[in-house]
């Protein structure tokens, strides 16, 4: 059921990465570089709802991942976050005695005493049943670990998170997050300081605003393969009926029920079936590819094959960029040379009834172009990379489109045609 608001006017918030000075309790209800945003992002306040909007930065390739600007503390402070829908708890980077950390774009974050205590819902909401003890009842400790082998070790704290408008509205909000005082970095560790939490827990920063009644528990994201979009919190930035929406699975094994899922699909290639079905999805902002289980991984990599049978396209076995790559008769310069060779792949998913919604993948959203000026396929083999039958919906696979996490009513929906992630929304008039 959609969140009934009192009034006729609520703010939209661009967050901008100056941050914003306020008072506590203001509204108590080796990769390459990242690229990250300018403290001189222009702003703009739109009156149009309760919604919050940040501007993404870096891209798929070659940067390998998304960031976005938080600002946390008094005075408030920037901080480059990974934003991820694969898990819960936002953490950053803390200064403490006997901190192991990794480098970080900015120094890390001082805690100011405030503990989230053992036994305060959102730390029983980190733990599993039964298998957690307050050996320290006045603080909670976390610790969490990401498929690509990093992780973070800490305790729970609490501070003021603050937003900034161009019209001089700010919005502030008292939040709890992870103090990590023990980082190991993963394979794919992005030069950051930290993650954005955004899953469907308790904890996470859009489910902690929807409590207090800041916002209402709906998250969206709009990547742009040029690098950049926009993430967003709130139901004021898309028009509803333009959008294809399925339900959230909830899954029985506790190994996907943090997870993001729309559920099982079919796998199409060109329009066709590819004899693939039942396949169990999630979607993960966090990961920078798209994932398959082996066979259907080795179904798509076999489809490609035959397509490109007769066309200018050999196999670049030595460019390890990604596993699978094919080099033409002159290096390539961007996914416009290449995209006509290839066919659009599709999953398509049983809305509810009758109807199947199709969550369709061009070549732009499945392929790369190497620095060697090869072209990539950016699907991987997930039971290789240790998923096993897993099947990962990522970032490539997400842009051009509008995704949306309606938490409110258990919902997952994208848009129906392609949207242009690099312009930041100002109504709910978004093409969708």
């Amino acid at each position: 059921m959609k969140r009934e608001r009192v009034g006729v006017v609520a703010l939209v918030i661009i967050v901008s990465s100056w941050c914003v000075s306020s008072s506590r309790g203001d509204l108590s209800r080796s990769k390459a570089p990242v690229t990250f945003g300018s403290l001189s992002s222009s702003l703009v306040l739109n009156w149009v709802g309760s919604s919050v909007v940040f501007p993404l930065h870096g891209n798929v390739f070659p940067t390998g991942s998304y960031n976005t600007t938080v600002c946390v503390g008094q005075p408030p402070k920037p901080y480059f976050l990974d934003p991820d829908t694969g898990s819960d708890l936002t953490w950053l980077q803390c200064n403490v005695p006997g901190a192991r950390c990794t480098p970080t774009p900015h120094l890390p974050y001082v805690p100011n005493g405030d503990l989230v205590i053992c036994t305060d819902p959102i730390c029983v909401s980190l733990h599993s049943s039964g298998e957690y003890k307050c050996d320290h009842p006045e603080q909670c400790d976390y610790q969490i670990e990401y498929a690509d082998g990093g992780s973070s070790h800490g305790v729970l704290v609490k501070d003021v998170f603050s937003f900034k408008s161009y019209g001089g509205g700010d919005l502030t909000a008292h939040l709890a997050f992870g103090c990590g005082y023990d980082q190991t970095p993963g394979s794919s560790d992005p030069f950051l300081d930290g993650v954005l939490g955004l899953g469907k827990g308790k904890s996470s920063i859009v489910s902690q605003l929807s409590s207090q009644g800041l916002v209402p528990n709906v998250l969206g994201h709009c990547l742009s393969a040029r690098g950049g979009g926009f993430l967003f919190f709130g139901d004021e930035l898309y028009d509803s009926s333009r959008i294809m929406w399925t339900p959230m699975w909830t899954p029985m094994s506790r190994d996907y029920s943090e997870y993001y899922s729309p559920g099982t699909a079919e796998l199409l290639f060109a329009g066709k079936a590819t004899g693939l079905k039942n396949l169990l999805l999630v979607v993960d902002s966090g990961s920078s590819y798209t994932y398959f289980s082996s066979q259907a991984y080795q179904a798509l990599a076999f489809a490609v094959k035959k397509e490109l049978n007769g066309k200018p396209f050999t196999e670049a076995f030595d460019d390890r960029t990604l596993p699978l790559c094919w080099r033409g008769r002159k290096p390539f310069k961007n996914i416009r040379d290449v995209r006509k060779y290839f066919k659009p792949f599709a999953l398509s998913f049983n809305s509810g009834g009758r109807t199947k919604n199709q969550f369709e993948v061009p070549p732009e959203s499945y392929l790369i172009i190497s620095t060697k000026g090869n072209v990539c396929m950016g699907v991987l083999n997930g039971t290789e990379a240790g998923l096993d039958n897993m099947n990962v919906i990522g970032d490539i696979s997400m842009q051009y489109k509008m995704v949306i996490y309606d938490n409110e009513r258990q919902l997952m929906g994208w848009s129906s045609t392609t949207v242009d992630c690099s312009r930041l929304p100002i109504s709910r008039a978004i093409p969708a």
